[in-house]
């Protein structure tokens, strides 16, 4: 009895914090940063994808509306330079897909590196013994330190802005 005693009064005295992780990582400030990041760094490659796609749906337009009054040559060469664009356009849209989700993985790993140093020092800071996250079916508002972790990251005072 004693020892369960014992370990009763260690477990009361354990101070334990909840994050909501999911949470942190679409409201800190550097998620809307990077997204914007992302978006800008972008947007000149995704105006020329649409740009050919304009282009392509132009092309199968005049094909439709003027087939019966092109030569048989006048069509086949539409309908090549119109394969062409499409291939050339779902080349093109791998591409893009494939450097947006490397550059967005590498700022989600940026994101979650600065909160990780945000929590380890807020759990320094405030004498936390065990900071949970994922997985947790219930924290009370006692114990989730969400909102904390998040002000933390705005105001820039973890090293974390770097």
């Amino acid at each position: 009895m004693t020892l369960g005693a014992a370990g009763a009064a260690a477990a009361e005295s354990l101070k334990i914090g909840f994050v909501n992780a999911a949470r942190v990582s679409s409201e800190a400030p550097q998620a809307e940063e990077a997204r914007r990041k992302l978006e800008s760094e972008f947007a000149g490659r995704d105006q020329e994808l649409v740009a050919m796609q304009r282009e392509a749906r132009q092309l199968e337009e005049r094909l439709a509306r003027d087939a019966d009054v092109m030569s048989e040559s006048e069509q086949r060469e539409l309908e090549r330079q119109l394969v062409s664009r499409q291939r050339e356009i779902r080349r093109v849209q791998d591409e893009f897909r494939e450097d947006f989700s490397m550059r967005r993985n590498e700022e989600l790993g940026k994101l979650q590196r600065r909160i990780v140093e945000a929590i380890h020092e807020l759990a320094k800071e405030e004498g936390f013994d065990l900071i949970v996250s994922d997985g947790v079916i219930f924290a009370s508002d006692q114990v989730d330190i969400t909102n904390k972790v998040i002000e933390r990251l705005g105001t820039g005072e973890s090293g974390s802005r770097r």
